[in-house]
């Protein structure tokens, strides 16, 4: 067995260096990259909320300039929804889903790498606008006309709609390999109904993220031509319709709601069965529900419109959907409390942050319902009630999960426990702080003052509800900040964590903290749905010790078919991803022999990327 696992590690390792680091393939330093950046988005972006909420502090401020304010909370929501939410859950999912499947790596390691290094590429094209001056200032949702080049004729949108179309190639070829990494490549015995519900979450979010955001970026394509071209697909005076931006952006951001939340929803399954020492109760039912949620999520977006004016029998049907969607994410509650009721649960810092997400989703379901009826969403659209429920969605349905999601699996990616004590600070800190920020939004919001609002008049009422959420963001921040804090010094001084500190049952846990290059010296064979809980444990499959390569398996009942190689460490990736980079330039400063460029050597990459060799994979 030793000489089988040096062997493995000198097929997979990759030696430390800054150039292996580059050229790594390796889904597990993918996922930790990820989780990295999107958390710098995270930061960047909650900079740019602080400077807002001290903008709006006191009545009659002058801190920013409309002009500043306005591309502040544009860049503020574009990160946070674009760059932080989705992807940092890609990064979780990326170190996990491997290794609760029993695999060695994705199925498309080069792919992977070639979808962070598109990521982080969006992300500095996004960024580099502030740097100039000229960040999106449009809102994060960039309604036409405003987006037109006769009310927006600098680069502001411009790099609004092209990082977006960019950091789509990122997502798209993620989910992608998502999808046929969770099919083909489970270890044998996992059928699907044995499959864990976080990996359910990352199946049924890829499935949306490929039929959703073609609407967005079709959109944003559409809107760049209308800037660039002078086309007139959203100018009514030629023929185009405004309203037509509405649709295909709603068509893409109401899925895109569920698509940040259902990897938190996967992670708190998680959490509430390990913490609880009981599968969770009714395991069929909640797969299906978050199935369900998936399919719904694409007949609800004309909740967003209803201030629009469409037709009455329309903004009914929407209004039923949008209750409906209610049922499946009502039986997944109910089966987390069961579960916990059933169980013995254990309350521990990541299962503070599962209880944080339960009391904060609630609220924001509950005045998501109350939007889905025509005449109070009619009366409080564009009001800052939409930003209470709206945060506590995202925030309270999302981030509370994915923190607790990185408490839960840091033992894992670095062998150390984060520390406890800062781990109850944090989460209390942020769960005050959260509370206290938004939910006096909803009272401010009833009393109506607007969303997107740079200052106000004194003595209408909404002074102390301002301050009182101002001083809440600053707790959030102290929050964000020890929680910053406590992983920084646990990475070097955190207590040794071992195989399974938390008594868990996928396999993810089955091999070391942290896992070898290889994962597993044999690929497992699962004998149950909670498999480090069964009586048999996990079994040894085949070893695989002669290149690198995994099983794959079929997709209903995980038989093995036959073996999958895993590529080389390789620059291609990064080199693909620059290739982009320059196209985007060249397409925003209009300069075509850039764009030419990059589409040559983007070209002679692919073919080199494909140019058959042995032993060669994906």
């Amino acid at each position: 067995m030793a000489t089988d696992a040096a062997r493995l590690t000198r097929i997979w390792e990759t030696p430390p260096s800054i150039m292996s680091w580059i050229t790594s393939v390796d889904h597990k330093s993918i996922g930790i990259r990820y989780i990295y950046t999107a958390f710098a988005m995270f930061v960047l972006a909650g900079i740019g909320a602080l400077t807002m909420r001290t903008q709006l502090a006191v009545p009659r401020n002058t801190l920013l300039s409309p002009e500043q304010y306005d591309q502040i909370f544009s860049t503020h929501g574009t990160i946070m929804i674009f760059f932080f939410a989705t992807p940092i859950s890609f990064g979780i999912g990326n170190f996990v889903v491997p290794l609760m499947i029993g695999a060695r790596d994705m199925a498309f390691s080069r792919l992977n790498a070639f979808s962070y290094w598109v990521f982080l590429s969006a992300g500095l094209f996004l960024i580099s606008s502030l740097l100039i001056g000229q960040a999106p200032d449009d809102g994060w949702t960039s309604y036409v006309p405003l987006t037109g080049r006769s009310y927006s004729p600098g680069l502001n949108q411009d790099f609004w709609c092209l990082s977006l179309i960019f950091l789509a190639v990122s997502t798209t070829s993620g989910s992608i390999n998502f999808i046929i990494t969770i099919f083909k490549m489970r270890a044998p015995g996992m059928s699907l109904n044995r499959l864990p519900l976080f990996l359910w979450a990352i199946l049924t979010t890829s499935f949306a993220v490929i039929f959703a955001l073609p609407a967005l970026t079709t959109a944003n394509i559409m809107l760049e031509l209308d800037r660039k071209v002078g086309t007139h697909f959203f100018d009514p005076t030629h023929g185009g319709d405004a309203l037509l931006w509405q649709h295909l952006f709603w068509v893409f951001g109401h899925p895109d709601v569920y698509i940040i939340f259902l990897p938190a929803v996967g992670v708190v399954s998680t959490l509430v069965t390990t913490f609880t020492h009981r599968p969770i109760v009714g395991h069929i039912y909640v797969a299906l529900a978050t199935v369900s949620i998936g399919i719904i999520s694409f007949g609800v977006w004309v909740h967003h419109m209803f201030a629009v004016g469409l037709p009455s029998i329309s903004n009914s049907f929407f209004s039923a959907a949008s209750m409906i969607i209610t049922i499946p994410s009502g039986i997944q509650i109910f089966a987390w409390i069961a579960t916990v009721l059933k169980g013995r649960p254990r309350v521990s810092v990541p299962f503070l942050w599962v209880i944080g997400f339960v009391f904060l989703f609630l609220i924001g379901g509950v005045t998501g319902v109350m939007f889905a009826a025509v005449p109070f969403d009619q009366q409080t659209t564009d009001s800052y009630f939409v930003v209470a429920h709206f945060h506590y969605v995202l925030i309270g349905g999302a981030v509370f999960p994915i923190l607790g999601a990185i408490y839960y699996w840091f033992p894992k990616m670095s062998g150390r426990m984060l520390h406890h004590g800062l781990g109850l600070w944090t989460f209390g800190l942020t769960f005050l702080g959260m509370n206290l920020t938004f939910f006096p939004m909803h009272i401010v919001g009833m009393l109506g003052m607007p969303r997107r609002q740079w200052t106000y008049a004194a003595n209408v009422g909404w002074d102390a509800y301002n301050q009182a959420e101002t001083v809440g963001a600053y707790i959030l921040a102290l929050g964000v900040l020890l929680y910053i804090v406590n992983v920084a010094w646990s990475l070097g001084h955190g207590e040794p964590a071992g195989d399974n500190p938390w008594d868990a049952d996928t396999l993810e846990w089955a091999t070391s903290s942290p896992p070898p290059p290889y994962n597993f010296s044999r690929i497992p064979i699962v004998r149950g749905l909670a498999p480090l809980w069964e009586p048999a444990g996990v079994g040894g499959g085949p070893e695989l010790t002669e290149r690198r390569e995994t099983l794959g398996t079929s997709v209903l009942d995980a038989r093995p078919q036959g073996r999958i190689v895993i590529p080389e460490d390789t620059i291609l990736p990064l080199f693909m991803a620059i290739t982009l980079v320059l196209i985007f330039w060249g397409i925003l400063v209009s300069l075509p022999p850039l764009i030419i460029a990059g589409v040559v050597v983007a070209l002679l990459t692919v073919a080199v990327w494909f140019w058959p060799r042995k032993a060669a994979g994906a």
